[in-house]
């Protein structure tokens, strides 16, 4: 049912993933044979054969357009190449397959010797398009074993209307205002509408990914899946690191265990250390997208944690106290870099980057359009931006624990269903009445 789920976006694309499946399946099972005949070298060899194939199946859907550009570019020639279509999910699945050949490898898990289920695992479907990357390890013996009950299954529902809301109300208002800022030529942009550009970007990447990651946790425990968390706040990080660990947990922990610690960690030294960084961060803008801007993006980040670990020390040294006031300063400077690294993401190409930054900061001379910052602040607007931040931080989660201290389990329980029913309801009017707005997620 998950094959035919993911055949329905594009039959073309349903090979792809079955030879992914195929690929891991069985590079796992000779894995698994040849440490059993305590043959280690060969199964060494099996493995990096095995990561050679993921990787090369993810590079030629995904990179090779992006390789043969930069060749053009290089040898001043021209190479006539097909174009080709990613395939849904492809980053996705591919991380997941990864993850169980290695695991296998590590004797972390058994090998699954059903293709049955190696197959579920990589194709399950609330999960399948968008993450969260789920490893094999958290996840096996929930493909044989798994507790279904009523109560589980309304929690699902109820986790899947908040992602679900999340993206149809939240997100895709946002989206409106970012896409006609970034879209149009910077020199139409103020400092005012540059700033207001940036954070709908912002708040619409946090809610359009973590809504997807909601729904597919929703999902997952209908079926009696327990699938990772995705997000923890993020917005409210006190450093970069920091919010590295609340963004996309599901991809910084398996960057984490499957690079940044094979390429030694902080075992080597600190300039290893922080070339590490440097390297995990590189190919996590490289996984987002085959563009510069990704690229740069990456590095962005990189330098930035490279930064702060160079600074630890002092800020260690001076013994700084962590006062709401300094805190404060820590998250807005955090919440500041962020945007600018969402600058870069969201631009088409490095010169409108760079361009969009200067008009954010008023380096840039316009060209006034007839229209200014309050075409992009109506009531409604200025609505949702304020609802979005307040639900970005964890006051939500703040309420809903002193409703559940303070009222009865009855009485608790019948706000959360009439406040789910609400949600679901203004939801579906939403997807109705707006146009098509995909999860910016697919793309990568």
């Amino acid at each position: 049912m998950s094959l035919l789920f993911y055949a329905w976006g594009s039959l073309n694309f349903l090979p792809i993933i079955c030879i992914s499946i195929l690929i891991n399946y069985w590079g796992g099972y000779f894995i698994a044979l040849a440490q059993q005949k305590n043959v280690s070298h060969l199964s060494k060899h099996i493995l990096i054969l095995t990561v050679a194939l993921n990787l090369l199946l993810l590079g030629y859907w995904k990179y090779l357009n992006f390789t043969i550009n930069i060749l053009e570019n290089l040898f001043d020639k021209q190479f006539h190449v097909p174009e080709i279509i990613l395939p849904i999910g492809i980053s996705f699945f591919t991380f997941q397959g990864l993850s169980y050949t290695v695991d296998v490898y590590r004797k972390q898990v058994p090998v699954q010797k059903s293709l049955l289920n190696v197959g579920l695992y990589i194709a399950l479907f609330p999960q399948l398009i968008a993450g969260p990357i789920v490893r094999y390890s958290d996840i096996n013996k929930q493909l044989e074993i798994r507790s279904h009950s009523p109560s589980l299954f309304v929690e699902g529902i109820k986790r899947f209307t908040i992602g679900l809301a999340k993206k149809s109300i939240l997100a895709n208002s946002l989206a409106v205002n970012a896409d006609a800022i970034f879209n149009q030529p910077y020199t139409s942009n103020t400092p005012d509408i540059a700033w207001i550009g940036a954070l709908s970007y912002a708040l619409q990447i946090y809610f359009d990914f973590s809504g997807y990651s909601d729904m597919a946790i929703g999902l997952g425990k209908m079926f009696g899946f327990h699938i990772m968390e995705n997000f923890d706040y993020p917005y409210i990080s006190k450093s970069i690191p920091e919010f590295w660990r609340r963004w996309h947990i599901s991809l910084g922990g398996w960057l984490r265990d499957y690079i940044y610690i094979p390429l030694g960690g902080n075992r080597k030294g600190k300039k290893r250390k922080l070339l590490n960084t440097l390297i995990v961060f590189g190919i996590s803008g490289i996984w987002h997208g085959a563009n510069w801007t990704f690229v740069l993006w990456g590095i962005y980040y990189g330098v930035l944690i490279v930064i702060s670990q160079i600074l630890q020390p002092f800020s260690q040294k001076f013994k700084i106290v962590n006062t709401p006031f300094v805190n404060f300063f820590k998250v807005l400077t955090t919440d500041f870099l962020v945007l600018i690294g969402w600058v870069l993401f969201k631009s088409n190409d490095i010169d409108h980057a760079f361009c969009y930054i200067k008009s954010m900061f008023g380096f840039v001379i316009t060209d006034h359009p007839g229209f200014t910052y309050r075409w992009y602040l109506t009531n409604y607007n200025i609505f949702i931006l304020i609802i979005s931040l307040i639900i970005s931080l964890p006051c939500a989660k703040h309420i809903n624990e002193l409703l559940k201290n303070k009222l009865n389990a009855i009485m608790y329980e019948l706000i959360c269903d009439i406040g789910t029913i609400i949600l679901l309801i203004l939801s579906l009017t939403t997807v109705v009445t707006s146009t098509y707005n995909p999860f910016i997620y697919f793309q990568f």
